[in-house]
């Protein structure tokens, strides 16, 4: 962690931000990640937590340039972090004023089904998006899921068994907001095991009920039986 004191125009300013990728929450990186026309005060602002309206009170830009720097190392060690798969042990959740510790590592499953279905609807979509835009060959070996995606699978992963709740779809995508809490550290290859998990959701798939309602929609079809003078369905 970098910490420095700036002089502004009105006093004197603490600003500390990061050195670490171990020290940056996952909602941290989803904000820098989320904001394409990012400037160096913007992503001072979310790592330190410090105002833009405050960083641009600081009288000298010159005193920027080294947390400047720590943002463009930060930058590089989010790219190995996309390529390692040490996935934690365990990991501990902070739930209001209490800490939930969760083995990881022994339960790699999403449950219940409602959970699962929804993670999954997640991960096909993200999937889907990503082989329409490069192209389906050999996609995996570049395939790097949006922040935000893992965020919301592992909202699903995490919700009943963090608070021990019965499943309840809102809850579990209210929970995000909980994930966001996470070091990027844990939480990214724990999502990214997810989505390497099911390649088969590489092609969108209509499930049963919505093949139903296009059966229906289109109406019976009847075709005359040569042995028996009926129709069959």
């Amino acid at each position: 962690m970098i910490e420095k004191t700036l002089k502004t125009t009105h006093g004197k300013l603490r600003v500390s931000i990061p050195t670490q990728l171990s020290e940056v929450t996952l909602g941290q990186m989803m904000q820098l990640q989320d904001s394409p026309d990012l400037n160096d005060l913007d992503a001072i602002s979310i790592l330190s937590g410090v105002p833009v309206a405050e960083l641009q009170n600081v009288s000298n830009a010159d005193d920027f340039m080294t947390f400047a720097d720590a943002v463009l190392i930060l930058s590089h060690q989010i790219k190995h972090l996309y390529n390692s798969d040490a996935i934690p042990r365990g990991i501990t959740i902070q739930l209001d004023k209490k800490q939930v510790k969760l083995d990881v590592i022994k339960n790699l499953s999403v449950e219940p089904t409602g959970a699962f279905m929804a993670a999954r609807d997640v991960i096909a979509e993200e999937i889907t998006t990503h082989i329409q835009k490069y192209g389906e060959e050999n996609w995996q070996d570049y395939f790097n899921p949006s922040l935000t995606a893992c965020c919301k699978v592992l909202a699903y992963y995490f919700y009943c068994k963090a608070t021990g709740n019965r499943y309840d779809e809102y809850a579990a995508t209210a929970f995000t907001n909980t994930i966001k809490k996470l070091r990027v550290t844990e939480a990214l290859p724990i999502a990214k095991h997810f989505f390497m998990s099911y390649p088969n959701l590489s092609r969108p798939r209509t499930g049963f009920w919505p093949r139903l309602l296009q059966f229906w929609r289109k109406g019976p079809v009847y075709k005359p039986s040569k042995s028996l003078n009926i129709s069959i369905p």
